[in-house]
């Protein structure tokens, strides 16, 4: 697969998820609209879906860099760490993007914005204190890959999604409960029930769909950037020794978010290490030990 080929597929993918959103709202909205008999449910439900779309599409690099407490610097404020990302855009052919800190002593980094031009690199400072030069041209080659691929866009849209359907779901299954219990009183028939039934499996699918989209997207984009950054800088071993020592912190990040988990460049939470097949499944990234283990085959 060439990145050229990666780059298409991730825009096709950020419009299948935002249109998958615009389905799943209405299909919650239309299945509470039979159960109440109420019409407005579903113009209500129609209106959220495109508001929220084009609020994801807009402003969900703002809430994630809110969210993660991210602080944006100048280059007066570390020259070193400016004239890296500078060399690196140079070498990769892409506009130099705005630079955030946050402050934790967890060591990690993820990349957000829009688009090329409208790209944000965040790191925290336990990253610039721990990795040396090669380790932090390795991380930061991986976070302009994901900028290069056309990432970005459909990773951070994604925070926002899925954070509004689980919101969603979760009020509308509160409001099925706790109002269907007047309606039975009232013998709604068995009509009623059906419907209400289905309005509940809806509202307990639809973050899972949206979260799975989010497992699969993560893992397989993690796979490449560390495949292109290490192509970006010919050094593998940079990004390798990188990931090392990111997994090797004890803690967590202070403000690790799971709306956010998939963003960062290594799981935010500590967590032991997952065994079997199912549970490898729901990790957001790929086991690190697989990925220094392909960076240094790269060497070979």
């Amino acid at each position: 697969m060439s990145l050229y080929t990666q780059q298409d597929k991730n825009i096709r993918r950020t419009w299948v998820l935002m249109t998958s959103f615009f389905v799943v709202v209405i299909a919650i909205g239309w299945g509470f609209a039979q159960v109440y008999g109420n019409s407005l449910i579903l113009y209500i439900a129609v209106a959220f879906s495109l508001l929220m779309n084009f609020f994801s599409f807009w402003y969900s690099d703002k809430i994630v860099l809110k969210m993660s407490g991210a602080k944006p610097i100048e280059k007066s404020d570390n020259p070193e760490l400016y004239r890296l990302v500078e060399n690196l855009c140079i070498t990769a052919g892409l506009p130099l993007p705005k630079i955030y800190v946050i402050n934790d002593p967890a060591p990690n980094a993820f990349a957000t914005g829009r688009n090329k031009k409208k790209a944000v690199i965040a790191v925290t400072t336990g990253l610039l204190e721990r990795l040396d030069r090669t380790e932090l041209e390795g991380v930061i080659a991986h976070e302009l890959s994901h900028i290069g691929n056309r990432d970005i866009l459909l990773s951070t849209v994604i925070v926002v999604l899925v954070g509004f359907v689980a919101l969603l779901s979760n009020f509308f299954l509160r409001f099925t409960i706790w109002g269907g219990r007047g309606r039975d009183r009232e013998g709604g028939g068995n009509a009623q029930i059906v419907m209400m039934v289905i309005g509940i499996v809806l509202a307990i699918l639809a973050p899972i769909a949206v979260a799975m989209i989010q497992l699969a997207i993560s893992r397989k984009r993690e796979f490449l950037a560390d495949a292109s950054g290490a192509l970006l800088t010919r050094y593998p071993e940079g990004l390798a020794s990188a990931l090392e020592k990111i997994s090797q912190y004890p803690g967590s990040l202070k403000r690790a978010n799971k709306a956010t988990a998939h963003l960062y460049i290594s799981n935010p939470f500590k967590k032991k290490k997952a065994k079997g097949r199912m549970a490898k499944f729901f990790m957001t990234h790929p086991p690190i030990e697989e990925r220094i283990r392909l960076l240094r085959e790269m060497n070979r």
